[in-house]
Order: C-alpha cells, then sequence, then structure tokens
C-alpha cells in the first residue's frame, strides 16, 4: 500500500512539472541592464591594467636588484679614476723636479718660480724643509762634514748648488749633493753677477712647494749645530735673517749714488752680511723684483759690493718687521781687510768653539739670548778632519 501511494505520488509530481507547470512557476527572462554592463567591462579593464603595472614593477624591482649589486664596483672605479686624476694634476706643482738640469734661462726660470698660491692652507700633507743653498767657486771641501750633519733628517732639507759652470763635480751617490747642482752663470765677487746667482739659487729652490726657508752659504761654511737644533731655531722664527743697518761711514753710506732717487733714497740705503735666511714669501720677493734691479745694477757698481746692499735695501724698504736685522752665519772680522778671517787645521780645538759660542748676545723673537749664530765661516779644507774629529763632541752631531 505504501509502495501504491510513493507511485501514485511520484506520478502527481511528474504530472506537475509539465510544460504547463513551468510556464506557471518560472519568472520570465529579461536582458541584463546597460549600466550593469559597463560597470562590468570597467572592472575587467581595471583588472588587466592592473596586471600590466604588476608585471612591470616586478621587473623593474628584479633589474633595480640587479643594478644596485652593479653599482658599488661602478662607483669605487669612479672615484678611484677620478681620484687618480686629480692627484695626477697634483703631482704636476707640488713634487719638485728630479732632475735639476733645465734649459731655463733667468727670465723664464724667475717667471716660473714665481707662481705663488693665494690659499695659505695647502690640501695636502706638507712637511716644511729648509733649502740649504750653496753659492761656490767649485768644490765643496766641507761636504763629509755637511753630510754628517743631514744624515737621518731626509724629508726635511733640501740642497742646491751654484758653481761656476766650467766645474763638474762627481760626487758618490751616497751624498747629499749627488746631482744637486743647478744650471749656473759665472759670479764674481761684488758684482751683479754675485746677486743673479742668489736670485737663480732662489728660483730653483721655489720650484719645491715644500721648501718653506732658504739659507744662503758659501763652500767654506759650517754647520755649528746638529740639524734638530737648526731647524728648530729656524722654523720657530718670526723673523727672517738678514742683516739690514745703515752705517754712515764710507762702507756705508758712502757707497750709495744719487741716481737711485726715487726708487731708494739716501735714508733708505742699508748694508748687511751676504749670508741670509728668509722664509718662502721674501724669497718671491727677492727673484719677482724689476723695480730695484735696475738701479743696482746700474748704480751700485764695484766697490759699492752691491751683494752687501741690493737685498737688505729692498726687503727694508718693503717688509722691514720682517726681518731680524742679523746674520745666521758666524763670521771673524776682527784681523781686518776686505776678506774674514780663514780658519785651518791648526785653529780647530774645543777652546775655539768655546770663544765662538760664548762671545755674542742678541735678540731671538724680541727676547735676549746667546744663541746668536747656526753657521760659521770661512773654514779652509785643512779644517775638515778635526772638524769631523770633534763634530759629536762639540757640533752635536
Amino acid at each position: 500500500m505504501q509502495y501504491s501511494k510513493l507511485t501514485a505520488s511520484l506520478e502527481e509530481g511528474k504530472n506537475d512539472s509539465g510544460p504547463a507547470a513551468l510556464r506557471s512557476t518560472a519568472p520570465p527572462f529579461k536582458p541584463m541592464p546597460l549600466r550593469i554592463l559597463r560597470i562590468l567591462l570597467m572592472f575587467l579593464l581595471v583588472g588587466i591594467v592592473f596586471s600590466f603595472i604588476c608585471m612591470y614593477t616586478l621587473k623593474f624591482f628584479a633589474l633595480d636588484r640587479h643594478y644596485v649589486s652593479l653599482e658599488p664596483t661602478t662607483i669605487h672605479a669612479c672615484f678611484h679614476e677620478s681620484k687618480n686624476k686629480r692627484l695626477e694634476i697634483m703631482e704636476t706643482w707640488i713634487r719638485p723636479p728630479s732632475n735639476l738640469a733645465h734649459p731655463l734661462n733667468d727670465t723664464e726660470l724667475f717667471w716660473r718660480a714665481t707662481f705663488a698660491p693665494r690659499i695659505k692652507a695647502y690640501p695636502f700633507e706638507r712637511v716644511p724643509k729648509i733649502a740649504f743653498m750653496f753659492l761656490a767657486k767649485g768644490p765643496l771641501p766641507l761636504a763629509p762634514l755637511w753630510d754628517k750633519f743631514f744624515k737621518g733628517h731626509e724629508g726635511r732639507y733640501s740642497v742646491y748648488v751654484h758653481s761656476h759652470p766650467a766645474y763638474h763635480p762627481k760626487f758618490p751617490p751616497s751624498s747629499v749633493f749627488y746631482k744637486r747642482q743647478i744650471p749656473s752663470q759665472v759670479a764674481e765677487w761684488g758684482e751683479m753677477s754675485m746677486c743673479d746667482a742668489e736670485r737663480r739659487l732662489l728660483a730653483n729652490a721655489l720650484f719645491d712647494i715644500s721648501n718653506e726657508w732658504f739659507v744662503l752659504l758659501s763652500e767654506a761654511c759650517i754647520p755649528l749645530h746638529n740639524f734638530s737644533v737648526a731647524y728648530q731655531y729656524i722654523s720657530r722664527s718670526k723673523h727672517s735673517f738678514m742683516g739690514s743697518y745703515d752705517e754712515p761711514g764710507p762702507y756705508g753710506r758712502g757707497r750709495y749714488d744719487e741716481r737711485m732717487v726715487p726708487e731708494v733714497t739716501l735714508a733708505q740705503w742699508r748694508k748687511g752680511s751676504q749670508w741670509f735666511e728668509v722664509n718662502r714669501a721674501l724669497a718671491v720677493r727677492i727673484v719677482e723684483d724689476i723695480v730695484y734691479y735696475p738701479k743696482f745694477r746700474d748704480f751700485c757698481k764695484p766697490g759699492c759690493y752691491v751683494d752687501e746692499h741690493y737685498f737688505p735695501t729692498m726687503l727694508t724698504i718693503h717688509v722691514p718687521r720682517l726681518l731680524a736685522n742679523r746674520t745666521l752665519t758666524w763670521t771673524d772680522w776682527s784681523r781686518g781687510g776686505a776678506h774674514p778671517a780663514t780658519f785651518g787645521k791648526s785653529d780647530i780645538n774645543e777652546k775655539f768653539f768655546k770663544k765662538l759660542f760664548d762671545g755674542e748676545q742678541c735678540l731671538y723673537n724680541n727676547q735676549e739670548t746667546t744663541d746668536c749664530f747656526i753657521f760659521a765661516r770661512k773654514f779652509a779644507p785643512s779644517a775638515l778632519d778635526p772638524l769631523l774629529e770633534l763634530s759629536s763632541k762639540v757640533l752635536g752631531f
């Protein structure tokens, strides 16, 4: 019976699901509104655009990671290339010439030597040096003593030698004088050619930007102290050591020529020792001068001894406060005559130096002192051996 009821029920359901039933129960079909279609299309376009953006963004970041991995190497190489170029350019200015033999005449030499930076601070590590300039007739018989003096102080000094152009020195490579001869011309005592030689030494020494102080010496000069004392004394001084004084007698004002007016008046006329020490600024002033040079060349003839007047007068006119008005080189004029005393082998002993060291008083940085001299002259070649023997005990080196 249950089966019959179930069958009957299914039959009824079957009959209800016919076409008539469908027409009576399903809602009628309607087309999608145009507004909704536009919205769907807009979302589709946005999705496509977003997909493209995502794809290119991923590519960009992938390439960017690649570039980042290369950038440090590229920057590093460019930095070093730029640095090397800077150093190469700077080297042309700051590296001193390895070979002092050059073809420049005096006009070209002085012009080149007077190039000077206006900014005082140096953009590189600079160790100030003393330029030791030897004005010699020929050989340097006391060279072994000077070699001993300079030993162990490389980088704080430089050496230049002006000798007769016909003289060809043969110093060993171990000597500080090896290949330190500059192109020279004949220099005669008391003549303007002597001042030309001194200016030539200054000009060649100015090529080395590290040279800060310039000392003029002769082949008959010796050091009275070790290098450290000399360097400290010169480098700490507020003044340059050039004698400059007004001497009223025939050997001072008596040498003046009125034709030097208006550049030099009698009141400005000065006298001083030929052997001097000047700083770099004063060295440039001496080399660049074209105002006073013609006056001294033309009107300070033999008997005037131009080397005793030219530099002291010119610098006193321009920078009197920068001068110590004394020389660093001790000389004995007690015997009289046109030349100072010369000391040989028999003169060299401890008593000689004791007398030399104790005999003077002077001003150093405006303070009184008995340490007045760093160098001395004149010493004959025969004095070399006793000087070498006494140097460690008396001279400190």
